[in-house]
């Protein structure tokens, strides 16, 4: 039997595959290599992944007959980590169509070529913390309303809870959501913090600070993640023929954590000096972000590991050793 990871050239996908493959598993991995940002990195994780037991197929979850073919091929996959997303959320104000098609139409999409797999028994996917909008109360609970967001991709990644609970109940599909809170770490996308942080320092640019810098987030390292998308992926809600089989869990380092704090810590890793440029709150932003992770442990076993004063240095090494620094 084989795992479908979408979204697999991705950050979060690559290093969800790469874990996978670790343990034995056969990955059938899915990515349509888009231009958010250089499809050259994309490329480069996925030449990581060229062994035994990956597959590759390239492909856009929203173009319905593509994957309606490519599945009707795999009936060897029996679990799904959904991954796939048109992620950020200042883009999102930038071009809200994409956020449509692809996290909207093409999880429905998805979700209709995989309801025909007979040996589907779990299909774990990506939530995000955007769901809790400008929710006041602090940590963040999946017994919080997610009712009242402030950006569309948070809006999206709600949509997409609701529609994998409906699918939930109407096929009985095992279903899994993961609310991940700002991963960064090795390989990681352009667009966050921790990169886009790093590259500036290295070339001696401006940080821009939004909110003038008062701002903290739940950083999340890589591998922690990873560890709690493997320990959902393999403990599928029960069906007790009533309830939908969905759950919803947070994954998050339970810590929120100053802004300037993460910059001092890549300041020292590099050893420079940032220049910072203060900037007023963007919209669609949040004040801060903090996991409430009680379920996740208790369900899952999920134990974070990795502080930013551990997490940031690791980063930091590789994206010396990538970009030649």
């Amino acid at each position: 039997m084989a795992v479908l990871v979408t979204g697999a050239a991705g950050f979060i996908g690559y290093h969800t595959a790469r874990a996978l493959l670790a343990r034995g598993e056969q990955v059938v991995g899915l990515d349509n290599l888009n231009a958010y940002y250089d499809p050259a990195l994309k490329r480069a994780r996925l030449a990581q992944l060229s062994e035994a037991g990956f597959r590759f197929l390239e492909a856009d979850l929203a173009d319905r007959p593509r994957i309606e073919s490519l599945m009707a091929g795999e009936a060897a996959i029996d679990r799904v980590v959904h991954l796939a997303a048109q992620a950020g959320v200042r883009y999102s104000l930038t071009d809200p169509y994409t956020y449509i098609q692809s996290n909207v139409m093409g999880p429905v999409v998805l979700l209709e070529a995989c309801r025909k797999l007979e040996t589907l028994r779990h299909f774990v996917y990506a939530s995000s913390s955007s769901v809790y909008g400008g929710n006041a109360k602090l940590p963040f609970s999946i017994q919080d309303k997610t009712d009242s967001p402030v950006s569309l991709y948070g809006a999206t990644k709600k949509a997409d809870e609701l529609i994998l609970k409906a699918y939930a109940h109407l096929y009985r599909i095992p279903a899994t959501g993961l609310r991940f809170f700002t991963v960064y770490g090795p390989w990681g996308r352009p667009d966050m913090a921790a990169y886009l942080f790093t590259k500036a320092i290295f070339e001696g640019k401006p940080i821009k600070l939004f909110n003038r810098g008062d701002m903290r987030r739940d950083f999340t390292y890589i591998d922690d993640i990873v560890a709690g998308v493997l320990a959902s992926l393999d403990r599928p809600p029960a069906d007790n023929g009533k309830d939908p089989p969905h759950r919803i869990y947070n994954l998050g380092n339970h810590q929120a954590e100053d802004l300037r704090r993460f910059i001092a810590i890549i300041e020292r890793a590099t050893n420079r000096k940032a220049i910072i440029e203060e900037a007023p709150m963007q919209p669609g932003d949040v004040h801060e972000t903090f996991a409430d992770i009680e379920d996740s442990r208790r369900d899952l076993g999920f134990d974070p590991k990795t502080p930013i004063d551990v997490g940031i240095p690791s980063f930091v090494s590789w994206y010396r050793e990538y970009h030649g620094v």
